[in-house]
């Protein structure tokens, strides 16, 4: 099998100031493989590819391809040695044909032989069975398409090792198969394949072998019949299940209210950002949660709740009244607050103070020509300073010059002093310390005592079992379960997340 192996990265190790990113991690790709690479946020596999690919240079280590040390310093040294990549976002030109897109880059233009190029790029088309034609406009090509044609690039330069980093995140089940169709027959050809993805039935659909890592490390490679899914799972959160023990929530548990409408409830609620449309509901002083793993849908369907993302259907009642949420504003006006994963993207405005920040969204609500007197801003951001013991020099402190974990809370006092119904909180305690994790936690159990509902999500089981009364199983961008009383423990949402051991 060893004159089989077509790629071996050996005893890599790569660190950033701070931080040890890749710790003495081992990779084998085989001919004429497709070899998923596993593990959730955080875990080491975009580290990986970028020094695979001369994006990073390793600190430490060897690769190896087809048996020979290889010096891999740049994209262009992975090229020339035959490892091509293929992004999510497809790189390619839209306004250019598909043969302009073909040969770009490897032309000099000047006095090319468009026919030539033409019938060269036909023949890949027609060879690797792509529905699209030389001379179409690459922008008229599906997304899949457009997909099919990178990876037909990369495999007509003397590919060896193809890449797929994340290539089905936004096509349809159809589209998917079409990829894969066009993966059976490049591993038919020789070419190993490394598949990066988050979705599980995808994995055991299309791959022979797993590698899966966890915070920089390697935890093993299998072979995909001698790995069940639900072992999978527990690999790639570090629970074993053998020795798991189960936490008991701090959260009451949960009890249908029977005759009472729940504060939300949405039917059928579906957006452009590719869940699969979905029922949910919440219940006053209720604190629930949607789980899966990493890529599964959690934050696209409570974007959805929100209007955060274009919405394609379905609807949504509070306290049993139809209401119409399109737009975050539409959702703030009905009662509900929403605390985004994306924490500098979405949440805190840098060069505003801590002040600023606290009042923007109610100013928002208020209208910009109704504006809070500055006694009155004060006021408001010294009562929630005190709340949330923001560890801040004063309420003019700029927002980017505190800790991460004090920004999360001058985020959550924001959405707070609108006084909402229902409160979102995706990942808020993500990358912030330990006391400061638990600080927010015992917030939203005496937010929910109060009367408050709360959708609840983080990447650590551990702290949504602690928090959740009810929670939500995503999977490859689908509800899949619901889980409460006695079935609310690791191994169940676990089993549930894998989709059974097959």
């Amino acid at each position: 099998m060893k004159d089989n192996i077509v790629l071996q990265m050996k005893n890599i190790h790569k660190s950033f100031p701070g931080v040890r990113a890749l710790q003495g991690v081992d990779f084998t790709l085989r001919k004429g493989e497709v070899h998923a690479l596993m593990g959730e946020n955080g875990a080491g596999k975009s580290t990986l590819i970028k020094v695979l690919t001369g994006v990073y240079s390793k600190d430490e280590g060897d690769i190896f391809l087809e048996g020979s040390a290889v010096a891999i310093h740049s994209p262009q040294d992975a090229q020339k040695v035959g490892i091509s990549t293929v992004y999510q976002e497809i790189t390619l030109c839209p306004n250019l044909s598909v043969a302009e897109n073909m040969f770009i880059g490897r032309t000099s233009g000047m006095g090319q032989n468009w026919k030539k190029m033409n019938k060269d790029t036909e023949k890949i088309l027609k060879s690797l069975d792509i529905p699209a034609t030389a001379t179409q406009q690459l922008e008229t090509c599906s997304l899949a398409v457009q997909q099919m044609i990178a990876i037909a690039r990369a495999v007509d330069m003397d590919c060896k090792v193809l890449i797929l980093d994340e290539p089905t995140s936004s096509l349809d089940e159809q589209e998917v198969e079409k990829l894969f169709k066009l993966m059976r027959d490049l591993r038919s050809r020789g070419v190993g394949i490394v598949f990066v993805t988050h979705f599980l039935d995808q994995v055991y659909e299309i791959c022979d072998r797993i590698t899966v890592m966890r915070d920089g490390q390697l935890v093993g490679e299998f072979e995909i019949e001698k790995l069940p899914r639900v072992q999978l799972v527990s690999k790639m959160l570090g629970k074993e299940l053998d020795d798991m023990s189960d936490i008991k929530g701090d959260q009451k548990a949960y009890e249908k209210k029977s005759g009472v409408a729940p504060v939300l409830e949405a039917k059928g609620r579906v957006s452009d950002a590719g869940i699969k449309p979905f029922d949910f509901h919440i219940d006053k002083g209720e604190v629930n949660g949607f789980t899966g793993l990493l890529g599964s849908g959690r934050s696209e369907c409570v974007r959805a709740l929100f209007g955060a993302d274009r919405i394609t259907g379905g609807t949504i009642k509070m306290n049993g009244k139809d209401v119409k949420i399109h737009k975050p504003l539409d959702a703030m006006k009905n009662g509900m607050a929403y605390l985004s994963e994306d924490r500098k993207g979405e949440g805190i405005v840098g060069d505003l103070s801590v002040r600023e920040n606290i009042i923007l969204a109610q100013q928002v609500l208020r209208g910009f020509f109704k504006p809070f007197s500055k006694a009155k801003q004060y006021e408001i951001a010294d009562e929630y300073i005190k709340l949330l013991s923001i560890k801040t020099a004063s309420a003019d402190t700029p927002i980017k010059s505190l800790s991460g974990g004090n920004q999360q809370k001058v985020i959550l006092a924001r959405w707070l002093f609108t006084h909402p119904e229902y409160l979102i909180l995706d990942e808020p305690t993500r990358g912030i310390d330990v006391g400061t994790k638990v600080d927010i936690q015992k917030l939203v159990l005496k937010l929910a005592s109060e009367g408050m509902s709360v959708t609840f999500i983080s990447s650590e089981l551990d702290e949504m079992l602690r928090t959740c009364s009810r929670l939500v199983v995503m999977r490859d961008r689908k509800v899949v379960g619901e889980l409460s009383g006695d079935d609310l423990n690791q191994s169940k949402v676990m089993s549930t997340i894998a989709g059974g051991d097959k």
